[in-house]
């Protein structure tokens, strides 16, 4: 069982962007750790800090249901600056085979959010 994020085009040639439930909390705890805090001290995730205390663009996405809902074409433009300086960091390690995978997983996404923008379209999480 997985999940995947895609554009709600109805062009079944569009990207997507897939993880098993446990690579995607990997994947959104890494991110928390980029923005400067751990996913688990959240409100949602066995914490109790609250979002509002969070100051990043990448909120929707983290604190998002895994496997329902969509995010607007407007919060996915919001994101999209962040996600493109992430992949653009250089590498401080590129034979760490987790790290590689983490930054695959920023471009593929990457990539779907453009599409979102570009079309004005929904990201579906299903």
């Amino acid at each position: 069982m997985g999940l995947m994020l895609f554009p709600s085009d109805d062009d079944v040639a569009s990207p997507d962007v897939s993880w098993s439930y446990t690579g995607f909390s990997m994947f959104r705890q890494w991110l928390a750790r980029i923005e400067g805090f751990e996913l688990a001290e959240m409100d949602g995730f066995g914490g109790d800090r609250q979002w509002s205390s969070v100051s990043t663009t990448l909120a929707p996405l983290l604190d998002h249901a895994d496997d329902e809902g969509a995010l607007t074409p407007a919060q996915c433009a919001a994101m999209l600056p962040r996600l493109e300086a992430i992949l653009n960091q250089p590498e401080p390690d590129d034979s760490d085979p987790v790290l590689r995978r983490r930054i695959e997983d920023v471009g593929e996404l990457v990539t779907v959010l453009r599409i979102c923008v570009d079309k004005d379209v929904e990201l579906i999480f299903g």
